[in-house]
This record gives structure tokens, sequence and C-alpha cells, in this order.
């Protein structure tokens, strides 16, 4: 199969993948947040920042090395195997003697037992993660749709059932548990790969040369990307912590369906094209631009209708949410941005400098929150949008030294999107302003302005005949 259609493949069945978990996860969301409080949702966004940090800890990069590794041999997969499981169970350990204190930090005594249950997920994760990354490197995103949205579809019974039922927070931890178990189990089953007794010395003193610098990174931005809700649940209840983790949630729906999908398949993309600048530029510019050209409408178009719909998918309790989801809009139409400048350092095999750049950024981010928490969560979570600016500079000026494409030139390639983004933004806010008196229904109110949105983007995109509509009309043509 030519390097196209490959991607195009990959990008297909990856697309019909994390629309379909995300689309179920949504769902579940919305029905678990009218049947739990704010602060239940708050207690698990506390402890966010140790599965960020035990699963990267666990992977080690290795399983990134793996994917970037010309022909990797039963060697190597059961060289990373052995080294994901051991260090899984390390890592539990220390959580579990670990959990305590944690609880005491931010005082909530519940917390502990919560812990100790939650991040069992290392170890179940562990026994499949080098079936799941082979699948990847392979690019069988179809397999993987087909193990990962049943185990979805189960757990969320059970975790729906469990709420149902009054067991609060701990319907949301059986619902993670019993995904994991689920997946592994499925992943071993149908999978054609089983480890061996090679564990080879040289096979993972090359991988984790390669992936330790990634998972140093990858700590400091777990730390970082999860330190508004430590700092929230640190110094605020643990409500205001479930109102930003909905809001971030609800923001990160569109990013994460269109930036993760195309990171899945970008990452392997790129490094079949890594020694040919041109080409890796070319991918990169269009990839960008497409993306932006779907994330930053309809982020906008949320944020500006963001009270009608969290009260007609939450209910009124959530409300309080709306201020912080509309800030953390503006943080998320970036995002995919970084991803992509990233995995051009990662082809290049420049883990070192994926490594520094984090470090500037962490210091950065360091400063920016020293500075905004004084102003509140609000404060904060601007804060995050300025930050997000910042580290857009930092990650696309030296990607662009390896690839020919300035900071500058990456701008006016996004600015266009933006622009007209933000003026369709306004008019439809100057639209509902005038018309919500008479639309007294959330939906209706929601469907009129979201229709209007389209319809205005689509035009103004036409009229000043936007590179990346012209690529969607060609790509629609051609099916």
């Amino acid at each position: 199969m030519s390097l196209k259609k490959t991607a195009l493949a990959g990008v297909l069945w990856s697309s019909i993948q994390q629309f379909s978990t995300q689309g179920i996860t949504f769902v579940v969301s919305v029905v678990l947040a009218r049947l739990l409080s704010p602060s239940e949702f708050g207690l698990i966004g506390m402890i966010t920042v140790l599965m960020s940090i035990g699963t990267v800890l666990m992977e080690g990069g290795l399983g990134q090395s793996l994917i970037r590794t010309n022909n990797p041999t039963e060697e190597d997969y059961t060289t990373v195997f052995y080294f994901n499981l051991i260090g899984s169970f390390l890592i539990y350990i220390i959580v579990f003697l670990c959990a305590g204190s944690i609880a005491e930090f931010y005082k909530q005594p519940s917390l502990e037992l919560i812990i100790k249950w939650y991040c069992l997920i290392f170890i179940t994760n562990a026994f499949s993660s080098v079936q799941y990354t082979k699948l990847s490197k392979e690019m069988k995103f179809k397999k993987e749709l087909t193990i990962v949205v049943p185990s979805l579809i189960l757990s969320s019974i059970v975790g729906i059932t469990m709420a149902y039922m009054g067991y609060g927070i701990w319907s949301l931890v059986a619902s993670a548990l019993v995904q994991s178990i689920l997946a592994s189990i499925q992943l071993w089953i149908r999978s054609d790969w089983r480890p061996t007794w090679n564990f080879n010395k040289e096979k993972f003193n090359y991988h984790f040369h390669y992936g330790y610098k990634l998972t140093l990174s990858g700590i400091l931005d777990a730390i970082f990307v999860n330190a508004y809700a430590i700092i929230m649940g640190k110094f605020f209840a643990p409500a205001q912590v479930g109102f930003y983790n909905r809001a971030d949630t609800l923001k990160q729906l569109p990013v994460s369906n269109i930036s993760v999908v195309l990171n899945k398949v970008t990452f392997p993309l790129f490094a079949q094209v890594h020694d040919d600048n041109e080409r890796l530029k070319d991918i990169y510019k269009r990839i960008m631009q497409m993306v932006l050209f779907f994330v930053a409408p309809v982020l906008l178009c949320m944020s500006v209708l963001a009270e009608p719909l969290f009260r007609l998918l939450f209910s009124e309790k959530w409300l309080p949410a709306v201020p912080y989801f509309r800030i953390l809009c503006w943080n998320g139409i970036l995002y995919p941005i970084h991803a992509y400048n990233l995995n051009i350092l990662k082809v290049k095999g420049r883990s070192d400098l994926f490594l520094k750049l984090e470090v500037i950024k962490k210091i950065m981010v360091i400063l920016v929150i020293v500075i905004s928490f004084q102003f509140g969560v609000q404060g904060l979570l601007y804060g995050s949008v300025f930050s997000s600016v910042l580290a857009f500079f930092i990650n696309s000026y030296y990607t662009g030294l390896f690839i020919n494409y300035k900071s500058f030139n990456q701008l006016l390639d996004l600015m266009p999107t933006v622009f007209v983004s933000i003026i369709v933004a306004l008019i439809v806010y100057g639209i509902d302003l005038s018309f919500k008196e008479y639309l007294k229904l959330d939906f209706f109110r929601l469907l009129l302005n979201g229709f209007v949105y389209v319809l205005l983007y689509l035009l103004i995109a036409y009229l000043f005949q936007m590179n990346s509509l012209k690529e969607l009309i060609k790509i629609i043509k051609k099916q």
C-alpha cells in the first residue's frame, strides 16, 4: 500500500475510533454529571496528575521509540514489555505508600482509598501496552477500534449502573478499572504477539537512551498540564476543581477528536518521510491548516453559546463552569499545533531538544502561575492562554529550523482561519443576544445559532478562497 493510501486508511479508522470513543464518553459524562456532584468529579480531578505521571513513567518513552525504530525485532518488543511491566508494579507500590500523604495534601481523607484502587490501572495497562504500540506502529487502527469501543461501552454501563445505585465517586473508579481490564484482555486474545524470555540489555539501552528524555518531558508536561487542577485542589473547594474539569473536558472534545486522530497518524507518517524536509514541511503545513480550520470555529462557537450548552447538557448546577470554559476555548485553539510541532522534533530524533524546550516552557508556566494565581481561578486560566501563545512561538521556532518553516510564516498560514472564526463568533454573539428572549428553549437556541455560525463560516471561507476549504473540497470530489 502506498504512503498516501496508508495515511488515508489510518486517518479513516483512527477517526472512527476517536469519534466513537469520544462520543460514547461524552454521552456517559453527561449522564454521570446529572447523577454525581461537581465535588465528586473534583476529587477524581485531583488525582489526574498521578495517573498522568504514572502512565508516562510506566512506558518510559520506549513505546514511541519502538514506533520510530525501523523493523524492530521480537527482542525489541519483549524488552520494552518487561520494562513496562516491572515499572508499573514499582510505580503502584510507590503510589500505594504515598496515598495517605497525597490525601493529606489535599485535606481530603477519602482520597486515600480512591487512589489505591484507581491506580491499579497502571498494572492492567502495562500488560497490554506493547500490543497496543505494535498496532499503532503497523497502523492497524481498525483492530484498535474493535478493541477499544466494546471495552468502553461495557465499562460505561458499569459506571452508570453504579451511579444510579448511589455509589457516587466509586462509579467513576470502577468504570475506569473495568475499561482498562477489558481492553487488556482483548489485546492479549487478539494479538499474535507474545513476549519471550529474551530481555536484551543492548536493546533496552537503545530505546531507553531515546525514551528517557521523552519521559522526563512527559513528566514535566503531566505536572504542568495538571498544575491548575493541583493548585485549585489545594487552595479551593473540590467543587471548583469539578467545574474546571468539566469545562476542560468539554473543551477537549473537539480538540482531541480532531487533533488526537491526526496525531496518531502523523507521528508514524512523519517518521516515514523524516529524511525529506520538503515533503515533511508540505505534509505538516497542510495538516496544521486543516486541523485549525475545524478546531477554531468549533471552539469559538461553543464559547459563544456556552451558557445554553452547559444548561442543556449538564443542568443548572454546572453553570459556574461557563466562565472557565470560555477562557479554555481560547487555550484549545493552539493545542493541536503544539503537538505537530513537537512531532517534528521526535521524528528527527531530537528528544534532547524536546526535553530542553519542555523545561523552558515549564519555567515560563511557573512564572505565569505565580503572577496570575493572585487573581483567582479565572486569573489562572487567562494565564494559561498567555502561556499557550508563548509556547507556540518556542515550539515553532525550533521546528522551523529543521524544515525551513519559520514561526512567522506558520502564524501567517494560521491567521486567516482564526480571524474568520472570530468575526463569525462576534456576529453570532450579537444574533444570540438579540433573539434569546424569543428562544426560551436552549435546544432551539443552540440549533439556530449553530446553523448560522456554520453557514457564515463556510460562506466567508469560500469567498476568501481559504486553502483549507479548497483542500477539503478536493478531498470530497475525489471520493
